[in-house]
Protein backbone atom coordinates (compact mmCIF):
# COMPACT_ATOMS: atom_id res chain seq x y z
CA UNK A 1 0.00 0.00 0.00
CA UNK A 2 2.20 2.85 -1.50
CA UNK A 3 -0.45 5.76 -1.32
CA UNK A 4 -3.56 6.65 -0.04
CA UNK A 5 -6.59 5.42 -1.80
CA UNK A 6 -9.08 7.88 -3.18
CA UNK A 7 -11.74 5.79 -1.35
CA UNK A 8 -12.14 2.32 -0.49
CA UNK A 9 -14.23 -0.43 -2.09
CA UNK A 10 -15.54 -3.11 0.76
CA UNK A 11 -17.16 -6.62 -0.91
CA UNK A 12 -18.52 -9.08 1.84
CA UNK A 13 -18.14 -12.75 0.85
CA UNK A 14 -18.00 -11.93 -2.48
CA UNK A 15 -19.53 -14.65 -4.87
CA UNK A 16 -19.34 -14.36 -8.41
CA UNK A 17 -15.60 -13.95 -9.80
CA UNK A 18 -16.30 -11.98 -12.84
CA UNK A 19 -18.05 -9.16 -10.27
CA UNK A 20 -14.76 -9.23 -8.40
CA UNK A 21 -12.43 -9.09 -11.51
CA UNK A 22 -14.84 -5.91 -12.41
CA UNK A 23 -14.98 -3.98 -9.06
CA UNK A 24 -11.25 -4.57 -9.30
CA UNK A 25 -10.73 -2.90 -12.95
CA UNK A 26 -12.73 0.00 -11.37
CA UNK A 27 -10.84 0.55 -8.11
CA UNK A 28 -7.64 0.26 -9.94
CA UNK A 29 -8.86 2.81 -12.95
CA UNK A 30 -9.75 5.22 -10.14
CA UNK A 31 -7.09 4.93 -7.94
CA UNK A 32 -9.15 3.18 -5.18
CA UNK A 33 -8.25 0.23 -2.68
CA UNK A 34 -10.47 -2.83 -3.07
CA UNK A 35 -10.84 -4.75 0.89
CA UNK A 36 -12.70 -7.96 0.29
CA UNK A 37 -14.01 -9.76 3.27
CA UNK A 38 -13.80 -13.68 3.61
CA UNK A 39 -15.47 -16.39 2.44
CA UNK A 40 -15.32 -15.75 -1.16
CA UNK A 41 -17.31 -17.76 -3.81
CA UNK A 42 -14.11 -18.79 -5.85
CA UNK A 43 -10.36 -18.94 -5.68
CA UNK A 44 -8.09 -15.82 -6.01
CA UNK A 45 -4.84 -17.96 -6.49
CA UNK A 46 -2.68 -16.88 -9.58
CA UNK A 47 -3.09 -19.56 -11.54
CA UNK A 48 -7.05 -19.04 -11.31
CA UNK A 49 -6.49 -15.14 -11.56
CA UNK A 50 -4.44 -15.89 -14.95
CA UNK A 51 -6.85 -18.38 -16.31
CA UNK A 52 -10.10 -15.57 -15.59
CA UNK A 53 -8.17 -13.31 -17.70
CA UNK A 54 -7.50 -10.44 -15.10
CA UNK A 55 -4.07 -9.45 -16.72
CA UNK A 56 -4.71 -6.48 -14.60
CA UNK A 57 -5.42 -7.99 -10.82
CA UNK A 58 -1.71 -8.04 -9.91
CA UNK A 59 -2.01 -4.25 -10.30
CA UNK A 60 -4.95 -4.03 -8.10
CA UNK A 61 -4.44 -2.10 -4.55
CA UNK A 62 -5.97 -5.59 -2.67
CA UNK A 63 -6.35 -5.96 1.21
CA UNK A 64 -7.90 -9.20 2.45
CA UNK A 65 -9.60 -9.60 5.81
CA UNK A 66 -11.44 -12.93 7.29
CA UNK A 67 -14.27 -11.07 8.74
CA UNK A 68 -16.36 -7.70 8.88
CA UNK A 69 -14.61 -6.94 12.50
CA UNK A 70 -11.09 -7.54 11.32
CA UNK A 71 -11.38 -5.11 8.67
CA UNK A 72 -12.88 -2.38 11.09
CA UNK A 73 -10.80 -3.04 13.87
CA UNK A 74 -7.69 -2.83 11.63
CA UNK A 75 -8.88 0.52 9.97
CA UNK A 76 -11.04 2.14 11.99
CA UNK A 77 -12.73 3.89 9.25
CA UNK A 78 -14.12 7.62 10.33
CA UNK A 79 -16.24 7.73 7.06
CA UNK A 80 -18.11 4.51 6.03
CA UNK A 81 -21.32 3.94 4.20
CA UNK A 82 -23.35 0.30 3.61
CA UNK A 83 -25.27 0.06 0.14
CA UNK A 84 -27.72 -2.49 0.31
CA UNK A 85 -31.44 -2.54 -1.42
CA UNK A 86 -33.25 -2.66 1.15
CA UNK A 87 -31.96 0.84 2.60
CA UNK A 88 -34.63 3.86 1.96
CA UNK A 89 -31.84 6.40 2.18
CA UNK A 90 -30.44 7.08 -1.75
CA UNK A 91 -27.05 7.31 -2.35
CA UNK A 92 -27.17 11.31 -3.77
CA UNK A 93 -27.76 12.05 0.20
CA UNK A 94 -24.40 10.82 1.56
CA UNK A 95 -21.69 13.36 0.96
CA UNK A 96 -18.89 11.09 0.14
CA UNK A 97 -15.20 12.42 1.34
CA UNK A 98 -11.25 11.41 0.19
CA UNK A 99 -10.62 8.31 2.28
CA UNK A 100 -14.43 6.87 2.66
CA UNK A 101 -15.51 3.03 2.57
CA UNK A 102 -17.99 1.88 0.62
CA UNK A 103 -19.32 -1.57 1.64
CA UNK A 104 -21.23 -4.19 -0.56
CA UNK A 105 -22.53 -7.50 0.80
CA UNK A 106 -22.84 -10.97 -1.52
CA UNK A 107 -24.36 -11.27 -4.65
CA UNK A 108 -27.15 -13.26 -3.62
CA UNK A 109 -27.59 -12.28 0.11
CA UNK A 110 -26.46 -8.38 0.89
CA UNK A 111 -25.36 -7.03 4.15
CA UNK A 112 -26.22 -9.42 7.35
CA UNK A 113 -28.85 -7.68 8.82
CA UNK A 114 -27.86 -7.11 12.25
CA UNK A 115 -24.77 -5.46 10.35
CA UNK A 116 -27.14 -3.04 8.47
CA UNK A 117 -29.05 -2.38 11.82
CA UNK A 118 -26.17 -0.72 13.44
CA UNK A 119 -25.36 0.76 10.64
CA UNK A 120 -28.89 2.37 9.47
CA UNK A 121 -27.76 5.92 9.52
CA UNK A 122 -25.13 5.07 7.03
CA UNK A 123 -27.19 2.76 5.09
CA UNK A 124 -27.55 3.87 1.82
CA UNK A 125 -29.13 2.54 -1.82
CA UNK A 126 -29.02 3.04 -5.48
CA UNK A 127 -32.52 4.44 -6.67
CA UNK A 128 -34.47 1.34 -8.62
CA UNK A 129 -38.02 2.50 -10.32
CA UNK A 130 -38.99 -0.09 -12.05
CA UNK A 131 -41.06 -3.03 -10.14
CA UNK A 132 -39.52 -5.74 -13.10
CA UNK A 133 -36.20 -5.23 -11.82
CA UNK A 134 -35.17 -7.06 -7.86
CA UNK A 135 -32.06 -5.63 -7.61
CA UNK A 136 -28.56 -4.21 -9.68
CA UNK A 137 -25.99 -6.49 -10.20
CA UNK A 138 -23.28 -5.83 -7.59
CA UNK A 139 -20.61 -4.62 -10.17
CA UNK A 140 -22.69 -2.33 -11.65
CA UNK A 141 -23.24 -0.90 -8.47
CA UNK A 142 -20.33 -0.87 -6.57
CA UNK A 143 -19.14 1.11 -9.93
CA UNK A 144 -22.13 3.21 -10.60
CA UNK A 145 -21.36 4.72 -6.92
CA UNK A 146 -17.76 4.69 -6.73
CA UNK A 147 -18.15 7.35 -9.91
CA UNK A 148 -20.54 9.28 -7.59
CA UNK A 149 -18.09 9.12 -4.94
CA UNK A 150 -15.45 10.43 -6.97
CA UNK A 151 -17.71 13.62 -8.64
CA UNK A 152 -18.41 14.71 -5.22
CA UNK A 153 -14.75 14.08 -4.15
CA UNK A 154 -13.35 16.12 -7.11
CA UNK A 155 -15.86 18.75 -7.63
CA UNK A 156 -16.97 19.70 -4.20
Amino acid sequence: MSHEPIFNIVLVAPEIPGNTGSIGRTCLALGARLHLVRPYGFSLDEKEVRRAGLDYWKHVDLVEYDSIEELLEKNNPEEIYYFSKKATKPLFKAEFTRGCWLVFGRETAGLDDDLMERNLDRLLTLPIYSEHVRSLNLSNAATAVAYEALRQINFR
